[in-house]
């Protein structure tokens, strides 16, 4: 899959949330934050774990998610550079309301929630910036909520791909998420969405690749969705 990826020198680059600071400011987080790397399956946090850092995803992928009692997962989002995650629990000092998997071999930038205030209290661009994503963040949540009253569960697979392939214009988009962990983010079982993906593929919207799906007709699973054309 596509990925937008931070530019040599500046790790960054293309994090909306730093957009504003100036290069020496940027420098400086930079310097406060602690590099890590996360092996694929690798959780980063879970849930009601103390919310103690911003994590600035470099490379890779982390699917974030909330397990019910039973044990099933609920998929919220998907991460891909140069996004960030756990700004929430930033900001209210709270727990962790959701849990962080790698769903591929990633780097990442950890930045603490003092050095992360402390760049708040000295820049408040940065809280504009904090406060537009929360609302991109309660505005997914909000329309996931709105898929599963008005989408079956084919047409919540196909947004779900249509989402995951991003603003790519590629003939083929390949995205990198196992039929259980589409399962997971479509809010339906395995087998029903295995299903679904059959029929897409006889279709010939996409193809399966071992663990892989080759999406081919992204036009074709946007109007399975309900979305409107661009």
């Amino acid at each position: 899959m596509e990925m937008r990826l931070p530019e040599p020198g500046d790790a960054l680059t293309g994090v909306e949330m730093f957009a504003g600071l100036e290069p020496e400011v940027r420098q400086r987080v930079i310097a406060a934050a602690v590099p890590r790397t996360y092996r694929k399956g690798q959780l980063l946090f879970v849930e009601n774990d103390p919310g103690e850092s911003l994590i600035v995803l470099r490379r890779g992928a982390v699917a974030v998610f909330r397990t019910a009692p039973t044990g099933e997962r609920a998929v919220l989002s998907v991460i891909r550079p140069p996004d960030v995650l756990g700004e929430v629990s930033l900001l209210d000092a709270s727990t962790r309301s959701a849990s962080a998997e790698a769903i591929e071999d990633s780097a990442a930038l950890a930045l603490s929630r003092p050095a992360f205030m402390e760049l708040v209290h000295s820049n408040p661009r940065i809280l504009d910036a904090v406060m537009r994503s929360l609302g991109q963040l309660i505005r997914r949540l909000t329309e996931q909520n709105a898929d599963h009253v008005f989408l079956d569960l084919p047409g919540r697979v196909a947004k779900t791909l249509v989402r995951l392939a991003g603003e790519s214009q590629a003939p083929m988009i390949t995205i990198e998420l196992n039929q259980s962990q589409l399962a997971e983010m479509a809010g339906g079982s395995r087998q029903s969405v295995n299903q679904a993906i059959g029929s897409f593929a006889s279709r010939g919207w996409l193809r399966t690749e071992g663990r892989r799906i080759v999406v081919t007709d992204v036009a074709a699973l946007r109007r399975r969705a309900g979305m409107n054309d661009r």
